[in-house]
């Protein structure tokens, strides 16, 4: 794995984390309005956003506003996967596995903190190869 690799990865997990932030934070205005379930859409879109910007031009240094409608709707489907995966754990751990374990303190926090962490190893690859680039990225990456 070459300098630029490692860059990258990095780079991926500490915007990632920005933007996940952002995520969990929103959740918490938008439950002040709407459900837990639906919040967690809500706070996804705010997420899924600041993350599109953050990995197109910090992360994969994309410049190029010629692709962005193709990126875009890559990035949407693979953040559809993302957000099941989300909403699947962090519905079953809140609402079913905590509550049988005897755990509330901060279920719901809890639950989607991990939620949202679960899926960073399959859209890095995803956004890496492609989202952002496919077999032309991944050749930049490996020359």
């Amino acid at each position: 794995m070459n300098k630029d690799a490692v860059r990258i990865f990095f780079s991926f997990l500490l915007c990632g984390g920005l933007a996940a932030l952002c995520n969990v934070g929103s959740r918490y205005i938008f439950t002040l309005y709407v459900s837990y379930a639906l919040s967690i859409f809500g706070a996804f879109i705010v997420g899924m956003a600041t993350a599109f910007v953050l990995f197109k031009y910090v992360v994969f240094r994309v410049t190029s506003l010629q692709d962005a409608p193709k990126e875009g709707v890559y990035f949407v489907l693979v953040n559809l996967a993302a957000l099941l995966q989300t909403y699947i754990i962090s519905i079953c751990l809140a609402e079913y596995i905590f509550p049988w374990c005897g755990w509330l303190w901060h279920r719901y926090d809890i639950a989607h903190g991990i939620g949202v962490a679960v899926p960073v190893f399959t859209s890095y690859i995803a956004h890496k190869y492609f989202t952002f680039g496919g077999k032309k990225h991944a050749a930049q990456q490996l020359g």
